[in-house]
């Protein structure tokens, strides 16, 4: 199977919000759909295998981004609804799958940490092992202050070091200031959702889970959906979806593909 059926694409638009109706332009909607959703992106589009913050904006299914992102109403609504929710803290925002911005439900932050988290920060960078122990000092800090703080002077190194952090579901941005100049305040992912960083989970349970949500919001799931979007390896990948059969909870209807058994084609 190379393509996706119409009857799996409607169940999309009601899953993603990819219809007129069901288009969102409020922060809490945002939030009620990651509590529905499990997960999902933040600006990416329809090359893409995963809703999005903005898709859900656009409400349709043919969305690409366009030349020009600064002038496009769509794009700057979405960028702005992304900015609030992650600011509201009730769901969990970094850079975490592929190094791609992305919102978690709080119930599955323990699934994606164990996951894509560490046991031993010496796995960690110089810079980031830096910034992660001031954040531990001051709790927050700007971008800028913490350029000075770590001595970091390159740009590019500190933003790596960042991205890093997010990877490893260390560091998350909590605020953005826009004036007098932009900025990100950064914290510990444990400050806002402490519980939920500490819980344990074996990684391969954590990695069925991962997949049972992936498949509950695609429906149906294509050979290499899953490992593209986790990054993981279409193996681990294999062996949980092969899982969610054992369960009863997909069909496999050819190789590496599957679908939910209470779908009907």
């Amino acid at each position: 199977m190379k393509y996706i059926p119409e009857e799996i694409e409607v169940y999309r638009d009601l899953k993603w919000r990819r219809e007129e109706t069901l288009k969102i332009d409020k922060a809490i909607e945002i939030e009620s759909l990651i509590e529905d959703l499990g997960f999902c992106l933040t600006l990416t589009d329809s090359r893409t295998v995963s809703p999005s913050v903005y898709i859900a904006v656009c409400g349709r299914r043919d969305v690409h981004t366009p030349p020009n992102v600064q002038k496009d109403v769509e794009m700057s609504l979405a960028w702005t609804l992304k900015d609030e929710v992650f600011m509201r803290g009730k769901v969990f925002y970094g850079k975490v799958c592929k190094g791609r911005s992305m919102f978690i439900a709080p119930r599955l932050i323990p699934y994606f940490k164990a996951i894509y988290g560490i046991s031993d920060e010496k796995q960690l960078s110089n810079n980031a092992l830096n910034i992660l122990n001031i954040l531990r000092k001051e709790w927050e800090m700007a971008t800028f202050d913490l350029r000075v703080e770590t001595g970091i002077e390159d740009r590019k190194s500190l933003t790596k070091a960042l991205e890093e952090l997010q990877k490893k579901m260390l560091v998350i941005p909590s605020e953005v200031l826009y004036k007098p100049k932009f900025t990100y305040i950064w914290t510990l992912s444990e400050a806002r959702f402490p519980t939920q960083i500490n819980t344990k989970i074996e990684r391969d349970k954590a990695l069925i889970e991962i997949a049972r949500e992936f498949l509950k919001i695609c429906g149906l799931t294509l050979l290499g959906d899953l490992s593209r979007f986790t990054g993981l390896t279409r193996k681990e990948c294999g062996l949980a979806n092969h899982k969610l059969v054992d369960e009863g909870f997909a069909e496999r209807l050819a190789t590496g593909v599957y679908k939910l058994s209470n779908l009907r084609l």
